[in-house]
């Protein structure tokens, strides 16, 4: 299948919205769009970009995403690329697509000096689990909490 990584560009935030809502759908997750497109704007398109974004496109559509910030670890004492999200459409899963977004995170990661990748996904999600020990990653239990401030 044909496919292109690109950066995420502000015609593509309507579909981005679409995309997280089937994402948090997926995750069994609320998910209000209302208002998250502007947000999303801001957070990718702003002078004080705080969220960075690479889509998946198939002859002109988009049908996938991955979203990452950068943050910093204590405990290494150095940068570290947050994967926040990473969607297929069903459809298009098992083609390559998913692990290509994925590289293409670690290669930013990599021109931006980071010590390594980081993301997360519910434990029920066992074909996500499969995919992310199949390219290497390393699973830490852990209990992640949230607090409404």
């Amino acid at each position: 299948m044909d496919y292109t990584i690109r950066e995420c560009k502000a015609a593509d935030l309507d579909t981005l919205v679409v995309l997280c809502a089937k994402h948090a759908d997926y995750e069994r997750a609320t998910y209000e769009a209302r208002g998250k497109k502007e947000k999303l704007n801001d957070a990718l398109f702003s002078d004080n970009q705080k969220l960075y974004g690479i889509v998946a496109e198939v002859a002109g559509e988009v049908i996938g995403y991955a979203t990452y910030t950068f943050d910093f670890s204590t405990w290494e004492a150095q940068k570290f690329i947050y994967l926040d999200c990473l969607y297929l459409e069903a459809a298009y899963r098992n083609f390559g697509i998913g692990q290509a977004l994925m590289e293409k995170v670690i290669e930013i990661g990599q021109t931006q000096n980071c010590i390594n990748m980081q993301w997360q996904t519910p434990d029920f999600n066992e074909k996500a689990i499969r995919f992310y020990k199949r390219i290497g990653g390393i699973g830490k239990e852990k209990v992640r909490f949230t607090l409404p401030i």
